[in-house]
């Protein structure tokens, strides 16, 4: 769904201005997300954004909108849900039984092994193309999922050994033209930035486990924050008036499904709202 014209242009600007200070700051020279602007987070179906929306995250396999803002969603730190085969064996981490390591949350996603250079370089050499095809799909950033799989590992694998990986790939992005977005991990936001150089951040439920400053103290404005509606315990409202709270937030149902959906919830924090 194309944006008014008038709100069209004042993007350009945005995004012009953005990339301006990316170079100015000595960072790469990628377009970040405008600050305080409102997002939806659409990783299942995508769909027309919502009015007002100027930030959208889609899957890699879904094409973004124009004149828009798209960041585009990789896992590249576990697999997607029913693509376990299409990984070879080697790549995904196993059990002392000898089975995959799953995500707890989200029991149709293993681990991918980042414990070695050589699996490192592989994963790469499999993601690599993703992120190619991103930039040429006309997304302006890229998310990587999934950065703090190593918590979940039992102590197979280590913030190194994803950090290793993310720096490859940030870089890659970088080349192609897109952002990098940091995806969780709050509490390595400052290693991840200065080590792996993450443009922005994507910070899922950080009202919930007041986290927000974390993001915030380390990209500024440049953090999309995504809540959930279920049990929480965060009432969305009251965490908008939360000076800790990103500007760019959105409540969504954990399930991300579509308008329609009887599951479906999208809200804007009061002042992003037209």
């Amino acid at each position: 769904m194309s944006i008014r014209r008038g709100a069209a242009s004042v993007m350009v600007v945005a995004f012009v201005a953005a990339a301006l200070t990316a170079c100015a700051s000595g960072e790469s020279a990628v377009t970040l997300p405008p600050e305080g602007a409102a997002p939806d987070y659409q990783l299942g179906e995508g769909y027309p954004p919502p009015e007002g929306v100027e930030i959208l995250v889609r899957d890699r396999t879904s094409p973004p909108p124009e004149e828009m803002y798209s960041i585009c969603y990789i896992n590249a730190f576990q697999t997607q849900p029913d693509e376990l085969g299409d990984w070879p064996d080697e790549l995904v981490l196993l059990s002392e039984e000898g089975d995959p390591v799953v995500d707890p949350d989200w029991p149709d996603e293993a681990l991918l092994d980042t414990s070695t250079d050589d699996n490192r370089e592989a994963i790469e050499d499999i993601v690599s193309p993703w992120i190619q095809e991103c930039a040429g799909a006309g997304f302006n950033a890229v998310e990587f999922d999934n950065l703090d799989s190593f918590t979940r590992s039992d102590g197979a694998l280590t913030l190194e050994n994803n950090l290793e990986l993310a720096e490859e790939l940030v870089e890659i992005a970088h080349e192609a033209g897109l952002a990098a977005a940091q995806k969780n991990s709050a509490e390595n936001a400052a290693t991840l930035r200065d080590e792996a150089d993450f443009d922005f951040a994507i910070a899922e439920e950080c009202a919930a486990f007041d986290e927000c400053d974390l993001y915030t103290d380390v990209y500024g404005q440049h953090v999309i924050a995504i809540e959930y509606s279920d049990d929480t315990g965060v009432d969305f409202t009251e965490a908008c008036s939360d000076e800790g709270m990103p500007a760019s937030a959105v409540l969504r149902d954990r399930g991300l499904t579509a308008p329609g959906d009887p599951d479906y919830v999208f809200e804007l924090c009061p002042d992003s709202t037209p």
